[in-house]
């Protein structure tokens, strides 16, 4: 049921509308109809946007706008005599600002050298002193010389909480102005055998341009975001790229990939859950384990890894604001770009990159759902909007049998969170366990939404179509599935992902109607795809529980629950899921469950994957990045 009138507007209809629609530009809620996929969902008198829960309970959305927002923390920095001047918008805001040096030619993985002093924030300002302070023996990068620098601050607040990390360059030798500044990347992004996509932001608007092999590949017009596409490379072939930005240049390389078919051996590695942890420092920098985070990418370097997938709750998330999202998004981003200059890192989304509609006033958390509009404020749209992935995924579930209005779009976009890739003779498959997701569904199926771990159909088919096409490429050996919610859920989380303690009924609900297939029957159509009618698919590479461990998926798995009313599945082959939620999240340990005698290598230590490819045989060594020790090994295949 919509709570929206869609009769023809009188004059003073007209005038009714007019109001409401200044209203939710000042109550920031989108002035648009909602989508019709939606249930119960309203606007009222003054505009604000309700969810009716029964005939005595209207919920309101949550209209607040945060001051924790990535264009607060970044500080406005400006020049000054002496130094940099930072305002964060914010005058009751205390704290420390931590500063130092980016030595970019003194090293391969470029870092801060913090200061020992730090700046004091008082009244929501600080002040870099440069001039005198930093200069002499404290000059490792030659800017007295050469009149320009490049710093990286950290903000911190009164009680110790670490909320940004920046980055800012510089130019003069006193007074001091801002330069241009590359504050997030670069990033190697959709590597192919004859180049890939760079990309970066900037602190400002400047064409830039990427040098490599005496070519210049450049952009049109200047921009803050920056993609240049790199072609005509060689396959198999480790070049040096150089990034220009205005006067300025960074330097780094990367490895093309080779041809499909090559079958060269290679590694890449997997992990998931890098969100904010315990013990203070870096292992919060407001929203993502960057402690953790930098020591997994390190590792994978020392590695020599050709790519990085990494699948889920990269942050906290489960935020209203998309300013505030950002902000996390930044943190993760600071955290793996001195590593991601050099490799890819493919990122897939979780329940924890939930954006939403927040109704609070119900159970402890309130009601939520997706945000919308969907092509602008959904959690699928902010995701597109900081990661480079692959366009070839589904489109939406828009044309699907549960499609409230063919006429309208009613579901955020699968565009750069849904989609497969390739290197040499493997694929991977990157699916999103939590499409359209409402985190309440499970407990209130009143607003409609889809649920944690549900797979819907548009996406089932497009993973069909999929694996069709790929068992019949010669030059793929290998398929790898990756998705943060585990088929079984091993500790953590055996009250959702595809088990819900037995309980098929959970189910998506669109327009008010649930739809046809309970959880524990799309996991089970979803198993038939990959282990029945394929034979290419090596194993599931899941997140969400915080450990590591495998588990052995055959006919002698048992997998449902007692007194099962619904058609069982036979599987004719053995796969592995490989769970890894262990890159920074807090732990959990291990659960009693129908399939736990057949999981191996259970850890609650963090952990990274590596995947050892050498034509058809795959061997996975796991490895602890916080104490180098081993913790798995084992062929996966022959």
């Amino acid at each position: 049921m919509m709570f929206i009138n869609r009769s023809k507007p009188t004059s003073s209809r007209m005038l009714h509308i007019f109001t409401v629609a200044i209203l939710l530009v000042l109550n920031s809620v989108p002035a648009q109809d909602m989508p019709a996929s939606y249930s119960n969902l309203g606007y009222d008198e003054q505009g604000r946007l309700y969810l009716q829960v029964s005939d005595t309970l209207r919920l309101y959305a949550d209209t607040s706008r945060a001051w924790l927002t990535l264009n607060n923390l970044k500080g406005h920095p400006q020049g000054t005599d002496r130094g940099i001047a930072f305002d964060f918008n914010k005058d009751d805001f205390r704290g420390k600002l931590y500063y130092g040096f980016i030595p970019y030619n003194d090293a391969k993985f470029p870092q801060p050298v913090f200061f020992k002093r730090a700046a004091k924030i008082e009244k929501g300002r600080a002040e870099i002193i440069i001039l005198k302070k930093m200069s002499g023996k404290y000059d490792m990068i030659g800017w007295e010389k050469s009149g320009r620098g490049t710093l990286g601050y950290r903000v911190v607040d009164s009680k110790g909480n670490f909320l940004y990390d920046g980055v800012v360059s510089f130019k003069g030798t006193g007074p001091f102005e801002i330069d241009d500044s590359i504050i997030e990347g670069p990033f190697v992004n959709l590597l192919t055998p004859q180049g890939a996509t760079i990309s970066f932001e900037t602190n400002r608007s400047v064409k830039a341009s990427i040098e490599i092999d005496g070519k210049i590949f450049g952009e049109a017009k200047a921009t803050r975001h920056h993609e240049i596409e790199i072609k005509g490379l060689k396959p198999a072939t480790s070049y040096k790229y150089t990034v220009k930005y205005g006067i300025h240049s960074q330097s780094y390389s990367f490895r093309t990939a080779p041809l499909p078919g090559s079958r060269q051996p290679f590694v890449f590695a997997y992990a998931s859950d890098s969100r904010a942890g315990q013990g203070g420092g870096e292992r919060n920098l407001f929203g993502a384990n960057a402690y953790i985070i930098k020591k997994i990418m390190a590792l994978a370097a020392q590695q020599n890894i050709a790519f990085f997938q990494f699948t889920g709750d990269l942050i906290n998330g489960y935020l209203s604001d998309p300013r505030m999202m950002d902000l996390q998004y930044a943190n993760w981003k600071r955290a793996v770009s001195p590593f991601a200059a050099y490799f890819q890192i493919i990122a897939g989304m979780g329940n924890h990159e939930a954006l939403v509609y927040s109704f609070p006033g119900l159970g402890r958390y309130g009601l939520s759902i997706d945000k919308f509009p969907f092509d602008t404020h959904s959690a699928e749209a902010v995701f597109a909007k900081h990661f480079v992935n692959p366009l070839n995924g589904p489109e939406s579930e828009d044309g699907s049998a549960y499609d409230p209005n063919p006429r309208t779009t009613d579901f955020p976009s699968y565009k750069e969170n849904t989609f497969y890739y390739t290197y040499d003779n493997v694929a991977v498959i990157v699916l999103n366990s939590d499409y359209w997701y409402a985190p309440s569904l499970k407990y209130h199926p009143v607003s409609s939404g889809n649920l944690h771990g549900y797979i819907m159909d548009k996406q089932l088919e497009w993973l069909n179509h999929t694996l069709n096409r790929l068992e019949s490429d010669k030059n793929i050996d290998h398929v790898f599935i990756t998705l943060h919610t585990p088929f079984f859920p091993n500790g953590g989380h055996s009250g959702d992902d595809m088990w819900y303690s037995g309980d098929n009924s959970n189910r998506a609900y669109v327009a008010g109607q649930p739809v046809l297939q309970g959880i524990i029957e799309r996991r089970d159509q979803l198993l038939d795809l990959l282990v029945n009618r394929s034979q290419k698919v090596a194993a599931i590479l899941t997140g969400d529980e915080h450990n590591y461990n495998r588990l052995k998926i055959s006919s002698e798995t048992p997998i449902y629950p007692e007194k099962y009313d619904k058609k069982k599945l036979t599987l004719r082959r053995t796969i592995w899921q490989i769970n890894n939620g262990s890159a920074g999240a807090p732990y959990y340990a291990q659960e009693k469950l129908p399939w736990s005698a057949f999981v191996e290598g259970f850890t609650t230590q963090t952990a990274v994957v590596f995947f050892k490819v050498e034509g058809r045989r795959i061997e996975v060594q796991v490895l602890n990045p916080d104490t180098l020790e081993p913790v798995d090994n084992f062929i996966l295949r022959e």
